[in-house]
Formats: structure tokens, sequence, C-alpha cells
């Protein structure tokens, strides 16, 4: 039997083998990340140095130990110490500076910091005034803080301790862990740091962050989880249609996962978990975060990878279920962005700080600080209505404003005459001439070309013979032709025409009299704003390759003949151009272009030549 047992075990073992292999062959592909590092052992030095360059008068780095200084602090009160893992940035060295923290301890990436540099920092801070330290309620945090916080009270330094514990994802009866310190603690730093600076002794202090932290709730929502530098593959726990509602700032597992939800619902979500959670009272009670007409300030945190664009739409929707008729409170602090991250995760939190009748810490809120990561609030704090609800009214202007434009006085005799059949010749070479157009376009563009300038030409002429188009004043004449190319030719050539008459016209209303030397300085600026709005230029293959050299013969007072001449000109020139850099053309090769005029370019040229012979 044993001989036979031999045969039957190795079949299994190849069998299980087999099974393996297959499974893995078939398993998809994990996604490898990408990050911006060098080598991920060493990025948390690498952070550092690069916070020191970036604020070299602002922060210090304490020898032997990744432990950030604020570079001059007050040595007349109390000093505020935070710091845990790396990764949560800006938090902690970011809150450095007058009025918040004095030192910042980096732990490894998402690991507390060890007890030796925490006791470093407390000794490179302490003075008589004493040191506040400020832990999140993290395992490690605690131990490690409370070490060293213990070391330094047997050196005789005046110390003190605040545990920050505001998260509201897990119930106040789960465990003896109990809630972990989350965006909330960048809160404590804020007012317990205006405290300290406005000279308050370590108990007072120590008291005030207390106070901030019984009175505030956060709550965290992932699209997807964190994936740490150095990570062989993208943390793809949350899938394409799953959100996570309640994790913590490690990517810890939250509440519980969910389907995708709108921002709407994700901020309802978020409001009634911390609602429920509630507050605790001085006396042990615990109450709801909020009642109907509490005032609050409001922290809508990115978690890491998420647009602004998103965290504004999630910061309109809390406050739209705060200030709702459910709620009915009043936030008069509104901070949005960046506080306390997790890498590259794509979510955010919201933090509730309820601040009804606490001047104090209101006064500690808005306080001035010199920590280049904060962004103060634009206070709200008067009547019922945000300034910022009641839209500016829009000022309309009517279609027919060109005809109230100013009409300097007019120095061209019969001025309406020639303008009169300035207008026809153009209009009616211009419609002829289409099929050369649509020839020339239909090799080195998209075909439409002279179906478009004969369609403007037509419409011109159209409002030319029924009286709507006023030839008695070059302002508004130019203005008239801008609406009607406007309202006909479409397309980019329509606009850059369109563009080239409204400047021709807003120029001239601006001179203190019209004759020759301001038309045709008009017509420079016309041609210098489809330079300017279109992006080309000479030599660009483009109807300014006619334009240009026709303007600039005009400018030197040449004559309509001369610029028609150098309209040509430069109309022939486009042929023998290899290139284009804007238009159609510039998706053609050079076989195709050369030999083969640019349309637009000889559309003005028609255009002159046909102005110059109705006046010669």
């Amino acid at each position: 039997s044993s001989n036979m047992a031999l045969p039957a075990a190795a079949a299994v073992l190849a069998s299980t083998a087999l099974f393996v292999w297959y499974k893995s062959s078939t398993a998809p592909t994990k996604k490898a990340p990408k990050q911006i590092l060098n080598d991920p052992a060493a990025s948390v030095e690498e952070f550092i140095e690069g916070l020191l360059l970036q604020f070299p008068t602002l922060m210090r780095k304490l020898q032997n130990h990744n432990v950030i200084l604020a570079a001059s602090p007050s040595t007349q009160q109390v000093q505020l110490i935070s710091g845990g893992g790396s990764g949560h940035e800006p938090s902690h060295a970011g809150w450095l500076g007058s009025g918040m923290l004095s030192a910042a301890v980096c732990g490894g990436i998402f690991a507390s910091p060890s007890v030796a540099s925490v006791l470093a920092a407390i000794r490179a801070t302490a003075t008589d005034s004493g040191v506040l330290l400020i832990i999140k309620n993290y395992t490690g945090d605690r131990l490690n803080f409370g070490m060293a916080a213990e070391k330094a009270g047997q050196e005789g330094i005046r110390i003190e301790t605040v545990v920050v514990a505001e998260d509201c994802a897990l119930p106040r009866t789960k465990g003896i862990t109990g809630a972990r310190g989350v965006a909330g603690t960048v809160f404590v730093h804020k007012i317990a740091g205006a405290a300290a600076a406005a000279g308050k002794p370590l108990d007072e202090v120590a008291s005030i962050a207390r106070l901030v932290c019984s009175r505030m709730g956060s709550l965290g929502v992932a699209m997807d989880s964190v994936t740490v530098p150095g990570a062989d593959s993208v943390n793809d726990r949350l899938d394409e249609s799953t959100i996570e509602i309640g994790l913590g700032i490690h990517g810890e597992a939250g509440m519980r996962q969910s389907p995708l939800i709108s921002a709407d619902a994700i901020a309802k979500e978020m409001v009634e978990t911390i609602q429920k959670h509630g507050r605790e009272e001085a006396d042990g009670t615990i109450v709801p975060m909020i009642q109907k007409g509490d005032e609050v300030a409001i922290m809508v945190n990115n978690l890491g990878g998420t647009s602004n664009f998103e965290m504004s739409i999630l910061a309109r929707s809390c406050l739209k279920v705060l200030e709702g008729s459910e709620y009915g409170v009043k936030a008069t602090r509104v901070f949005v962005g960046s506080f306390m991250t997790s890498f590259d995760m794509h979510g955010a939190s919201l933090t509730i700080l309820n601040l009804t009748n606490q001047t104090q810490l209101k006064t500690y809120l808005d306080a001035v600080t010199t920590a280049p990561a904060w962004m103060a609030a634009n206070v709200w704090g008067q009547g019922e209505d945000r300034p910022s609800a009641t839209e500016v009214p829009e000022k309309v202007v009517d279609d027919g404003k060109a005809k109230e434009l100013t009409k300097p006085p007019l120095q061209i005799k019969d001025f309406e005459t020639l303008a009169k059949k300035m207008i026809s010749s153009a209009t009616t070479k211009l419609s002829a001439e289409e099929p050369l157009l649509t020839k020339y376009d239909t090799i080195v563009g998209d075909g439409d070309c002279g179906i478009t300038m004969k369609r403007g030409a037509t419409e011109v002429a159209s409002r030319l013979e029924n009286g709507s188009l006023p030839v008695d004043h070059p302002v508004t004449l130019f203005a008239a032709l801008a609406d009607a190319v406007s309202a006909s030719m479409g397309g980019t050539s329509g606009v850059l025409i369109e563009l080239m008459f409204r400047k021709m016209s807003s120029n001239l209303s601006f001179c203190k009299s019209i004759g020759a030397k301001e038309m045709n300085a008009a017509i420079q600026a016309g041609v210098d704003a489809v330079c300017l709005y279109g992006g080309a230029t000479l030599g660009s293959r483009t109807m300014l390759d006619a334009l240009i050299p026709a303007a600039a013969a005009m400018v030197e007072n040449a004559g309509i003949a001369a610029a028609a001449s150098k309209a040509k000109e430069g109309a022939d020139n486009t042929a023998k151009m290899g290139t284009a850099s804007a238009g159609r053309s510039n998706y053609l090769s050079e076989q195709s272009l050369s030999g083969t005029p640019d349309p637009g370019a000889v559309a003005v040229q028609i255009v002159l030549q046909a102005v110059a012979s109705a006046i010669y």
C-alpha cells in the first residue's frame, strides 16, 4: 500500500503545482505606481532637504534627527511640538512658525518617530515657559511621545501632552484604542499655537487645546486608497465603482465600503456621522456635534490626490447640508485645501469645529501665523447671506450700441459716396471670384474659403442695398461691417475679419478728428489685432501675408492702389511657401502646398484691387 501511496502523493503535488501556476499566469497584472522619487528608502530625508531649500529663513533641521525646527521661535512663550509618520504633508512641518509649532518630528513613512527624536526636539525647543506635545491618537505616537515626555520631565522640563482623537468613523465603545487623530489636529495646532504666542501659560494653552479637541469631529471618504512610496504596485483595494467611508489617514479600513455616490450624498454622510458621534461636554456627557443656530468652522481636507475642482464642489455640498433646513448652522470660517494628507489618496475629509459662544477660540483661529502651509479663512460673520452669494448684475449692451459710438469730426471729402463705391465694387468682385477661391482652398485647405467669403460679401451687399449699413461715418461703418461678417461668415476667417473691423472702429472712435492719416492708422491697428488674437504673422501662409504689406503701404501714405499691389505680391508669395504655421494648410505637406497661393491672402488681394478700381 505504501508503494501505491507514493504515486498518489506525487500526483497530488503535481496537480497543486499546476493549479498554482495556472492561477498565477491568469491573474491580472498589478499596475506599478508612478511616483516622483529617487530612492524610496531615502525619501523622508530628501523631502526634508527639499523643505529646507524652499524655506531657507523659516526652517532648520536638528542635527542627527529628522526633526525640523522653526528658525526663530520666541523664547518667552510655551513651545508646541507635534509630529508623526511622514506622508501627511503639509503636516507637520508646514505648521512651523510663529503662532503654531516650534518643532515637527518626522517619522518614517506612516511610522511613529522614535523616542530619541521626540526627546531631542523637546530639548532643542524647551524654555522656562514649558513645552506642549500635541499627539495624534495612534498607539505608536502615544507611546513614543509619552515616553519622551516622561524622560523630559525627569530632566526638569515642564511639559504637557494633549492627545487628539476626533475621528468619528469608529463607535466610542469600540476597543481601548479610541478614535484616531486626523485633520482636526491642525485646528489644535493653530488655536493652541496662537494662545502660546499670546503669552498664555502652559496649563492654559493645554486646556485650550483640549477644549478644541472636545468640540470637533472629522470623517474621511476615499475614492482610491493610498499607494506609499516604494510600493511594488498601485493599491487597488477599491475598484472603479467603490468608495470607502471613514477610512484612516494611513489607508486603514473605514466604517464601510459603498458604491460611488455624488458629492452631495458624500457630504450628507459625513455630516450625519459627525453629528451622531457627537462631542463631549465638560461634565462628560455626549451631545450632538451641532444644534440649529450654532456657529462652526469647517475644514474640507484634501487627502492627497484630489483635484482642487473636486474639493470646491465637495465644500459646496458640505455647506449646503450644514446650512440647510435640517442642521441650520452658520459656517463663518471655511478652510479648503491640503492640511493632513495620506500621500496620493484620492479622497477628502470633513472636520466640523463648533465655535458657538467661543470668542477666544475664534480669536486664536483668526490670529496671524508665519507657518507657510496655513491658509487663513475669509471670515463671514455678518448678515444672513454671504456677500459672495449675490451676483453682480451683468451690464447688458444693446446690439445697436455701435450707433452710439463717439464719432469724431470727419475730414474726408464725400466719404459716404466713396464708401458706397468701394463696398459695392469689393462685394461684387469677391462674390464673382468664389470659384477661384474654392479651387485654391480645395487644394490647400478644406474647400470652404470661397463660399465663406461669398456669404460675407452677399450679406454686406444686401445691407448696403437696403440701407441698414451706415456709410456716413467710418466708426459706425466698420462696426456695422463687423456685425454683418459676424452674422454671415462663421469659421476662423470670419472671426478674424470681424476682429479687424471692430478694432478699426474702436481705434477711430478715440481720434480727435478723422482724416487719411487716422484711417491708415486704423487699418494698421485692425491688422495688428488679427496678428495678436489669431497668432499668425507674415510668413505664416495666411491672409496676413497680404494684409500686413498692404497695411504698411497705407501707413506710408502710398495709397490704396499701392496697397493692392503689395497685397497681390504677398498673396503670390504664399504659393512659393512650402510650409504653413497656421490654418488648415498647417496639416499639409510641402508637395501639397507648392504652387498654390493661400486663398485668404488672395481674397484680401481681390478686395483691395476692387476698392482701388472703384476710386481711380
